[in-house]
C-alpha cells in the first residue's frame, strides 16, 4: 500500500492547552501514515472514530468509563487533529476510499507492531466515522464483534431528510466554502451549536486549535463539501451492503435527541433496519452527545462492550 506523502505536517499542539485529554505518553504514530492516535487502557481492543470538524478530543470524556476494561485506540482522522494534512479525492467516493486505506494502514499497525488480536474488536462511530467505520467493517468480516454508533449514518438518507441550511450553504457553493474555510466559522459553529450544554471556554478552544491555521483546516470544509447530495449520490453505493454485512452483529445505538443534522426520521431508520439493537435515547444531548451525556453515555457503552459479542 503507498500513501501519498503529506504536505504538511501535524500541528504540534502543547498538552496543557487540552484539557481531559490523555498524556502525550499515550499519544502515537502510523509508521505507513503518520497518523496521529492515542492508545489508553488495557484489555480487549475497542476503536473509537470520531466525525468532522471534531478529532480524538471528543472522546477524552468517555475514556474514563472504558479504559479500565478496554484498550482504546483512538486515531485522528488524516485531515483533521493532530494527524498530518494529507491531499484526498475531492469527490465522496474516493474520500471514503481515502480513509479506507487509512483504517487498513493502522490496523495492520495495531495488529503487528501493537500486538493487538485480528479478531474480537468492538467499534464506536459518530458522524463521518459512521461511513467510514463501516465500510471498513463489511471489507474486514469478522474483525468487528459488537458495533455502537453514535448520532451517524450508515445508509441513504431517509426521506424527507433536509441538512441544515448553513451546511447546505458551505456544500453546494464555492464562495461559501471558501468563505467558511478562511473564517473556520464551521468548527466555530459546531463547538456552540453541537452541544445543547455548554463547552467550557478551555474546552472550545481545544476542539478548535488544530484549525488555527488556514493551512490546517482544508480538509474540514472538504468533508462538508462531500456529504452526498441525494439518495442517488454515487458514495452511497459503498454502503448499499450495510444491512446485510451488519446481520446478527450485536448493536448498540446511542442518540442524542437534540443533534440538527441526525434527527429523528435518521435514527427511527437505525431501528427499522436493526430491531434487536440496543437503542439508548439521551433527550438533553445534542450532536455531541458525548459531551452532553458524557456519565451515562460511558456507562452504557461500557456495558454493551463487556457483555456483548466478546469472543
Amino acid at each position: 500500500m503507498t500513501f501519498t506523502p503529506y504536505s504538511r505536517p501535524a500541528p504540534d499542539l502543547a498538552p496543557e492547552r487540552l484539557p481531559g485529554y490523555p498524556a502525550p505518553d499515550r499519544w502515537r504514530r502510523v509508521p505507513a501514515t503518520g497518523q496521529h492516535y492515542l492508545d489508553v487502557g488495557d484489555g480487549p481492543p475497542v476503536l473509537l472514530l470520531h466525525g468532522n470538524p471534531a478529532w480524538s478530543y471528543a472522546w477524552r470524556r468517555l475514556l474514563p468509563a472504558l479504559t479500565p476494561e478496554f484498550r482504546c485506540v483512538v486515531p485522528d482522522l488524516p485531515g483533521l487533529g493532530l494527524s498530518p494534512r494529507f491531499p484526498a479525492p475531492a469527490d465522496p467516493a474516493g474520500r471514503l476510499w481515502h480513509h479506507l486505506a487509512h483504517l487498513h494502514a493502522l490496523f495492520a499497525h495495531l495488529t503487528g507492531d501493537g500486538g493487538l488480536p485480528a479478531r474480537g474488536w468492538g467499534l464506536v462511530l459518530h458522524d463521518w466515522g459512521g461511513p467510514f467505520g463501516l465500510a471498513w467493517t463489511l471489507r474486514n468480516p469478522g474483525v468487528v464483534s459488537r458495533l455502537a454508533v453514535l448520532n451517524t449514518i450508515g445508509f441513504r438518507w431517509p426521506p424527507g431528510h433536509r441538512l441544515p441550511r448553513p451546511l447546505r450553504w458551505i456544500r453546494d457553493s464555492r464562495l461559501v466554502a471558501g468563505l467558511a474555510h478562511a473564517t473556520n466559522a464551521f468548527p466555530r459553529a459546531a463547538v456552540r451549536r453541537g452541544v445543547a450544554g455548554r463547552l467550557g471556554a478551555a474546552e472550545r478552544r481545544a476542539y478548535l486549535l488544530p484549525y488555527a491555521h488556514r493551512r490546517d483546516r482544508r480538509a474540514v470544509v472538504d468533508h462538508v463539501r462531500a456529504i452526498p447530495r441525494g439518495r442517488d449520490d454515487d458514495a452511497w453505493q459503498l454502503l448499499e451492503e450495510t444491512a446485510e454485512g451488519l446481520a446478527g452483529l450485536p448493536m448498540f445505538v446511542g442518540w442524542g435527541m437534540r443533534d440538527p443534522v441526525f434527527t429523528q426520521p435518521v435514527l427511527d431508520e437505525w431501528i427499522r433496519r436493526y430491531p434487536e439493537a440496543r437503542v439508548h435515547r439521551y433527550p438533553d444531548a445534542g450532536h455531541f452527545l458525548m459531551e452532553d451525556a458524557a456519565d451515562e453515555l460511558g456507562g452504557h457503552l461500557r456495558e454493551f462492550l463487556a457483555t456483548a459479542g466478546r469472543p
